[in-house]
């Protein structure tokens, strides 16, 4: 099955317009998946619930984390985290992180789209949340690219005994 290195993982990870998909745990043990933007920097995810949005509620509560970035199109590559989010700045401190919010949202909409998107909704205040890539539990994953063998691509507990690939 073939991973992605150090470098195809951060390239990954800095492509605009990509998704993440946040899990969470309720307080009744049920899960919480919310599709959100994120940035890839210093080797940590950094993401930022609304205060109202419940999935922030969850974090305050159990701060454990499955985080899923991947893509549609081939290689289908994907990176999957599992960690604990680190509250770096609570709800009412957002002008101390404004211009890391910029990055977030220059990320998935033009500069000016960012800005404006900002000024809109300046007064919904935000927490910033990372997961530092080191002490999480990483794995990642794409489909053979051209000059690789196609054959084995799954991980080996996928293939029943006898299988031909």
């Amino acid at each position: 099955m073939p991973q992605l290195n150090t470098d195809e993982r951060s390239s990954f990870l800095a492509e605009r317009g990509v998704l993440m998909r946040v899990s969470v745990v309720r307080e009744n043990g049920s899960p919480l998946v919310t599709p959100i933007w994120f940035l890839f920097e210093d080797e940590a995810i950094y993401f930022t619930p609304r205060a109202r949005s419940e999935w922030f509620g969850c974090l305050k509560n159990d701060p454990r984390v499955a985080l899923c970035i991947d893509e549609q199109p081939l290689p289908y590559r994907k990176v999957i985290v599992e960690g604990v989010a680190e509250l770096v700045f609570d709800v009412g401190s957002d002008d101390e992180w404004r211009d890391l919010y910029r990055r977030i949202a220059c990320r998935y909409v033009s500069q000016s789209e960012a800005q404006a998107y900002i000024q809109n909704t300046i007064e919904q205040p935000r927490a910033l949340y990372r997961v530092p890539l080191a002490g999480a539990h990483v794995k990642t994953w794409r489909m053979p690219i051209e000059g690789e063998a196609a054959d084995g691509i799954w991980h080996h507990r996928y293939y029943v005994r006898g299988a031909q690939l």
